[in-house]
């Protein structure tokens, strides 16, 4: 079913370009700096996160080593399509190498798949702290949660090599190939094609289901018991702080996956290209944005952290 090697057709177009937004001078440059200031705000918040997790030592435990990681893959995932995005907005299309488009829904693809992931993994570490506290430390140890996260991006990397590899034997027509989106995704790139695309658009079916729908359902499923084991809590203030550890999670989980369900899930019979990029737009900014705010504003040792170190004067609490 997958191809076995990243093979790119050569007989097809040589360069694809995106379309653009808008003709409109005037919009052109308030996108890019609404854009621009999106993602400087997605790289700074990410980062503090980043940095806060790895110099106080009252944060390296299992959860903040998975935020960490999460930081660090909505930075690369953003980065691997805004700049070129920016570049475009303003002036002329510019176009993309077949190569650069392939590398591009490759990367893209990766670390959206490793994001899906390791949101799973949050939410199992979310279900040992709440519903197996006395044992958490002796669970969630330092190997298992680097086994994990390289796993999630093991499974991330080899079925977007596949998925990609396979996309990019189709024969694409014409030398000169306008994308109807911001970036080389899998829907868009797939209607270029010359050729029957069923099969391909049941390989990509079933990959999305393994990413999306699997973990999402292990979601649920954790947070079922959590749910379960917060009711039984006798203490309102147990019960709020139980909550307010997994809001901030649950909250990022249903922005990601509802949105990427909405483009890669739904039926190709009623799946439109303009929806399809206001729903990557979600996914490409919102959700690496509201990462490093949720996490910081309903997450108090962060927020304690973070005062410490720009100087104010706080205290660190634990959960």
């Amino acid at each position: 079913m997958f191809s076995r090697s990243p093979v790119l057709n050569q007989s097809g177009p040589t360069e694809f370009v995106f379309r653009v937004f808008t003709t409109v001078p005037e919009f052109q440059v308030l996108l890019f700096f609404l854009f621009l200031f999106l993602y400087l705000m997605i790289l700074c918040g990410n980062t503090a996160i980043i940095w806060v997790v790895c110099t106080h030592t009252s944060l390296r435990t299992a959860m903040y080593f998975f935020l960490s990681n999460l930081s660090f893959i909505e930075i690369s995932y953003t980065t691997v399509v805004v700049p070129l995005m920016l570049s475009n907005i303003l002036g002329a299309q510019k176009p993309i190498p077949l190569a650069g488009c392939g590398a591009q829904m490759f990367f893209f693809l990766t670390l959206g798949a490793a994001d899906c992931f390791l949101l799973a993994i949050m939410a199992y570490d979310r279900y040992v702290a709440i519903c197996h506290p006395l044992h958490y430390t002796l669970i969630m140890t330092q190997k298992l949660c680097i086994q994990m996260v390289a796993s999630a991006l093991g499974l991330a990397l080899f079925l977007s090599l596949q998925l990609t590899s396979l996309i990019f034997t189709l024969p694409f027509c014409g030398h000169h190939q306008e994308i109807n989106h911001f970036l080389c995704d899998v829907p868009p790139v797939l209607q270029l094609a010359c050729a029957d695309i069923h099969v391909h658009q049941a390989v990509l079916y079933v990959v999305s289901i393994l990413v999306l729908t699997v973990p999402f359902s292990l979601i649920s499923v954790s947070y079922v018991f959590i749910t379960s084991a917060i009711l039984r809590i006798h203490s309102a203030e147990g019960r709020r702080r139980a909550f307010s550890t997994c809001s901030s999670h649950l909250t990022v989980v249903l922005l990601q996956y509802g949105f990427c369900a909405l483009v890669y899930l739904r039926p190709q019979s009623r799946s439109s290209v303009d929806e399809d990029r206001q729903f990557a737009l979600v996914y490409t900014f919102v959700t690496p944005l509201l990462n490093p705010l949720v996490y910081t504003l309903r997450n108090k040792d962060v927020k304690g952290a973070l005062k410490k170190a720009i100087g104010i004067k706080g205290t660190v609490e634990t959960l």
